[in-house]
């Protein structure tokens, strides 16, 4: 073992803090869910009772929103990936509802290592499946040489909102999981009997909705990416 590596677990041991409460909650999170599909796997039925029931449920949900956005081959190709985004986020958001824990995804690190990674590989299949004609998805919908200015002008305002994508996923979730912690503890103070309850209730709806944005827009990504440019 390295003297880089044994100074690394060292500190991991003797300061905890080495890793940040959001990295902690995060590989929680995974581990639960890695957890889940490995009893889901060994206990599956037939007939689905039980978690299987609302597995199959969420696995169903995505595998119809990849088919449907993508098509069937490549939405089969993908499914893995969304459905796997999906309930990583469902999961960590519905983390910050449970009292004294946190919420990885109220994290711009968490959200951007999701958002990076979907950047990357939808660009990937993109020259994998068109080739050097993929840049055709970044020269608008005219194609002469007339139009050469407007082409040049729209390569740039597609190559910036190809590049703006991963920050806008991480900072639609990061904000939208704040406001709702902090939602939650303003009106907890002030009304603790009543108010938390419909808030719970509301941050349960947002949890679900801002995974699924997360998710539809991940897809949507990568249907544009395959699909020919017109």
């Amino acid at each position: 073992m390295s003297a880089a590596a044994e100074r690394l677990i060292m500190d991991v041991v003797i300061n905890p803090e080495v890793i940040p409460h959001f990295a902690s909650y995060a590989f929680l999170a995974s581990a639960i869910l890695i957890v889940v599909a490995l009893v889901v796997r060994q206990t599956a039925k037939l007939v689905p009772t039980g978690i299987q029931n609302f597995i199959e449920i969420l696995a169903e949900t995505m595998l119809k929103l990849s088919e449907d956005t993508i098509g069937h081959h490549w939405g089969r190709t993908f499914f893995p990936l969304i459905g796997t985004i999906f309930v990583f986020i469902l999961l960590s958001n519905l983390m910050g509802l449970i009292p004294g824990f946190a919420c990885p995804t109220a994290n711009l690190n968490t959200n951007a290592a999701m958002a990076v990674p979907v950047f990357l590989i939808y660009q990937f299949y993109g020259l994998r499946v068109h080739g050097i004609k993929y840049i055709n998805h970044y020269l608008g919908p005219m194609r002469s040489l007339p139009a050469l200015p407007l082409m040049i002008m729209m390569f740039f305002i597609e190559l910036i909102g190809h590049f703006v994508r991963p920050v806008t996923l991480s900072v639609r979730l990061f904000g939208n999981m704040t406001a709702k912690h902090m939602l939650l503890f303003v009106l907890g103070l002030m009304v603790p009997a009543v108010v938390p309850v419909l808030i719970l209730c509301l941050g349960l709806l947002v949890s679900v909705i801002q995974a699924y944005v997360f998710a539809l827009l991940t897809t949507a990504y990568i249907a544009g990416a395959v699909e020919e440019a017109h």
